[in-house]
Parts: structure tokens; sequence; C-alpha cells
């Protein structure tokens, strides 16, 4: 029997930056810019902003194996920079598919609270008063009216 749809050849999917481990070589903590970066690493999978900018690079790359294209990730990197004020490289953090698997998550669960009006329908039920009544004369004639 000949099955035409499958093929013996592994698939790989490459996302992110390609061979990170390979460009951080490349790179060096009070002498790297952030210019040096871009061109090393291209632009970053995501920014963040906190005393200084966090610049955070991904790598991953999976494959179907053998059998029934059951797919397998081989690489999960993340590459974490922190970038001072100056614009220089302040620090380097580094984790591969092992270091993942150490990551402790939190079992508890956050209990939310549910109520009829939540703070969303309280604010634009404010915005709405104030639409309809912006200077609060309907609300001073009613006050004299009591």
């Amino acid at each position: 029997m000949i099955i035409s749809n499958c093929s013996l050849n592994l698939v790989d999917d490459h996302h992110g930056v390609y061979f990170i481990e390979k460009k951080m070589k490349k790179i060096q903590v009070n002498t790297t810019n952030r210019n040096d970066l871009i061109k090393i690493f291209g632009e970053p999978s995501t920014k963040s902003t906190f005393d200084n900018d966090v610049w955070i690079y991904i790598e991953r790359k999976i494959t179907n194996t053998h059998l029934f294209g059951k797919r397998e990730l081989i690489v999960n990197n993340v590459l974490v920079l922190e970038i001072d004020q100056r614009g220089l490289l302040a620090k380097i953090d580094f984790y591969d598919i092992d270091d993942m698997k150490k990551i402790n998550f939190d079992k508890d669960k956050t209990a939310i609270s549910y109520r009829k009006r939540s703070f969303v329908y309280d604010f634009l039920a404010s915005m709405r008063q104030k639409i309809n009544d912006p200077l609060g004369v309907r609300k001073k004639r009613r006050e004299q009216n009591q």
C-alpha cells in the first residue's frame, strides 16, 4: 500500500531569531549598544520598559517526528537583554529548553469576585451621566426640589 501524502523527510518550523546562542557570543555587557543589538539580532520579539529597557528575543524550532506527523519542540531559546539609560547592554539572561522545564509556576488561582455591576459598568455609567448633564444642572434641580 502506498501513501502519497506521507513523507519520510522531517519538516522543521523555525520561528523567531535563528541561532541565538551563536549570535549571543558577539555581544558584551557595557560595550554593545542598541544599534549593535539590532544589527545582530534584528528587532526584538518583545520590548518592555521598567527602570531599564528590556528586550526579549525568542527562537523556537519544532519538527515532525517520524510517525504520524507528531510535532516535537526541539529548540526553545529565550534571550532577555536589559539596556540601561545610556543605551548600553547592562544584563544578559539566556534560557534554553532545559531551563524552561525547571521553572515552577504557582498552582494557586486568583479568586474572582463577581458582582452585578463591574468597574467598567460603573465607569461607563458615570461617563453617560456626564455626557447627558455636563454641568450637573439636572442634579442640582433634583436636590432643590427635594
